[in-house]
Parts: C-alpha cells; structure tokens; sequence
C-alpha cells in the first residue's frame, strides 16, 4: 500500500480517482487547490503525487516547480489540455510521468504502478537498486548509491528524480557507450508506458542543470545528435 497525494480541483475527477486507487489497496489524501496541497506535499512528503495542471489559487505547475525545490518524490501530472509545450514544461520542472484527460482508470492504475515500482513504494526494491544489486557506481566526480537513492558530483550531493536516476544510472553503468532515446526510455519507463523523444531530452535537460549547478563546467553527458547519449567519463 502506498500513500498517495492527490490535488484537483475536480470533485468527479477526485472521487473517481480516489475510488479507483483505494481499490487497488493505496491509501489517497486528496486536496481541492494547489496551495493547500503543496503545504500538504511538504508537510508530510508522500510516496507519490498527482497533480492537475489547471487548478484555482496555484496551478499544477506552480505546485510541481516548488515542490521540486525541496522534494523528489515521484509526479504524475493531470491535464485537459492538449498542447505540446504544456507537456514539455511539466517535464522540464520535473514530472515524472504525464496523462492526459480523459484517462481510463485502468491507465491510471497501471502509471501508478509502473512509478511506484520504480521506486520500491510497492514494497519491492527499487528497480534503480535491483539492476545492480544495490552496488554503488562511481564514474569519475559522479557517485550514485542506487540503493538510498543518492547521487553526488564531486563529492556535492545533487537531488534526481526517479526518472533523472535511471535515466543516469543508464548511462554511467557504460562510460562511452552510445545509449539511443529508446534504449533510455526501456530503462527508466515500464513497457506500458509510451513517451516520445523530447520527453527524454527533458529530463536530460533537466540533469544537466542540475549539475551544472554544483559544478558550471560539467559535461559529462554528451549529444550525439540523431543518435542519442552517451556518458562521457573524464
């Protein structure tokens, strides 16, 4: 059983939402606006979040872009719209994983599930520690301990999500091996679970600045445009 934050403006959203996750054994605290859910959010940090985008007194993206300055814990954004830039926004400020409304309840159960397995909220072990048996990687000034979730630069501490761990868990486990977007997405996403290109380039975008921001000359990551990345060990 996970504990499950969710905030949507929604009534029918929220019951049925609510419904279908207890269902399934997760325990829901559901909250109407996105200020009262982000003081909730950082209160008492759930296992997983997930957030409508369209919301009264803070949109879901406000609500992600300061919990992402405290916290990691794993989003999944809610949206009416139907835009592109929306999406990419999202996962820019950090989402780990997007659905569009209206959504089936079974593809909501199975994102949860897919998510909370990644993380081992499902009472497994985190996929990101089973891989390597919980074995440390270290790779030059990079440090990554799957097992606590921990990922350091030179000795500095820089928070990742989910996703942004495996993603770079991928990578770094072969230095100068070339990884495309769809060899990325196999490791950081479950097989029912489609995203495109940019999505990954998001969350790489998103890791760079992250260590760019202990560290304004890593380069570690590197392009290789048409083909994908490669983690580059100096």
């Amino acid at each position: 059983m996970a504990n499950i934050t969710l905030v949507d403006d929604d009534e029918n959203i929220v019951a049925s939402v609510s419904l279908a996750l207890e269902s399934h054994g997760h325990k829901i605290t559901a909250y109407h606006d996105g200020a009262s859910g982000l003081a909730a959010l950082e209160a008492t940090p759930p296992d997983l979040a997930i957030l409508d985008v369209k919301m009264p007194r803070m949109d879901g993206m406000e609500v992600l872009r300061r919990l992402r300055q405290t916290s990691q814990i794993p989003v999944i954004m809610l949206t009416s719209k139907d835009e592109e830039i929306d999406e990419i926004l999202g996962f820019n400020l950090g989402a780990d994983d997007y659905i569009h409304k209206p959504f089936s309840q079974r593809l909501l159960i199975e994102r949860v599930k897919a998510l909370l397995r990644r993380t081992g909220a499902d009472g497994g072990e985190p996929e990101a520690a089973a891989e390597v048996s919980g074995r440390a990687i270290k790779r030059g000034k990079l440090s990554m301990d799957p097992a606590r979730h921990e990922s350091t630069w030179d000795g500095k501490p820089v928070k990742l999500t989910v996703t942004e761990f495996l993603l770079l868990q991928a990578l770094a486990q072969r230095p100068g091996f070339v990884k495309s977007r769809d060899n990325l997405m196999d490791a950081a996403y479950d097989d029912q679970v489609y995203v495109d290109d940019r999505t990954i380039d998001s969350h790489v975008k998103r890791m760079r600045k992250k260590f760019r921001a202990v560290d304004n000359e890593f380069d570690a990551i590197e392009t290789l445009y048409g083909v994908g990345y490669r983690y580059r060990e100096s």
